[in-house]
């Protein structure tokens, strides 16, 4: 039996004005889980991050955080977040101790394991030895390693990181994804980023956004399956899945998410039958992908329709 997921993010909706930023976005996260939150500039991941996190109301839909509603009760769901914004709120001239204090006292930690929290986060961070110094005099990646101690100081079930390693050396690149994949250990993370190798580097799976939709969403050991023979569809109109794996070549067919389905096979590729069955039908096809070994690959392809488009 699974665990019930900690994140249940369901039909999210958010306009600016006529401009749909996510669309009917649907997903959960599960406890001990390192999720990808990959997308494009612009494809409305930092909006998603901040409804999840609460700092933005959604036009529709709900999110909700181990059981609470984020927006009926933001007090209990908050408490299990711990938030890093691609702009870590840190305060320059205070010292890392002055600051990490003033945040634990901002999420209620108790008066008396202050200083407990402070010493370990400190430990789990990397800053013992910075405890003393200014913020603003801390290098770019101290100062984000700062940013993760904040998110973490009141021992939160889920942390969700918002492009943690942009403006970053190769160094303290490598330094803050191990640091990530550490938190995994004990807590559930959602990274979101653009950048591809931390995916691959960091994630036990990976999901994709476009213009605001979710287009791809499995196991990152999927990517590593490159002899798999498989294509991923998209129905605007599915039929019950037991219809699409009657189909003839097809082997088997797993479902992504309501209209997202992968149809593996073993020979002969099914898609002109698929393309046939869907205009027959009315199932309206609007997707058709090979699944690819590298993530990439699988990024541009479900991508650059898009890209091109807006250019």
């Amino acid at each position: 039996m699974e665990s019930a997921a900690l994140i249940k993010v369901e039909n999210l909706s958010r306009y600016y004005q006529n401009n749909c930023a996510i669309d009917d976005l649907s997903f959960t996260l599960n406890p001990g889980e390192v999720l990808g939150f990959l997308g494009p500039n612009g494809a409305g991941k930092s909006t998603t991050m901040q409804i999840i996190s609460g700092n933005l109301a959604p036009s529709e839909g709900q999110v909700s955080i181990g059981g609470f509603d984020i927006i009926d009760s933001p007090r209990e769901a908050k408490q299990l977040i711990g938030y890093l914004p691609e702009h870590p709120p840190i305060y320059h001239q205070a010292s890392v101790d002055e600051y990490l204090k003033y945040c634990a006292q901002l999420r209620r930690v108790a008066r008396s394991a202050i200083a407990g929290a402070l010493e370990q986060v400190k430990l789990d961070c990397g800053l013992s030895d910075v405890g003393h110094r200014l913020i603003g005099n801390l290098s770019k990646g101290f100062q984000q390693r700062v940013g993760i101690a904040q998110a973490i100081i009141h021992n939160p079930p889920v942390v969700i990181l918002d492009e943690p390693t942009v403006g970053l050396d190769p160094i303290q690149i490598r330094e803050i994804r191990k640091l990530i994949k550490s938190l995994g250990h004990e807590r559930s993370v959602i990274l979101s980023t653009h950048i591809l190798p931390e995916v691959q580097a960091i994630c036990d799976r990976v999901q994709i956004i476009r213009a605001g939709k979710l287009v791809y969403n499995a196991p990152i050991e999927a990517l590593d399956q490159g002899n798999e023979q498989a294509i991923t569809i998209a129905l605007k109109n599915p039929p019950d899945i037991e219809d699409l794996r009657k189909i003839s070549l097809v082997d088997a067919v797993e479902s992504v998410d309501s209209n997202h389905f992968h149809v593996f096979f073993s020979a002969e590729s099914p898609a002109e039958t698929i393309v046939q069955q869907s205009v027959r039908k009315q199932w309206g096809l609007y997707e058709m992908v090979p699944r690819k070994a590298s993530l990439e690959d699988l990024f541009i392809e479900l991508t650059h329709d898009h890209e091109a488009d807006k250019r």
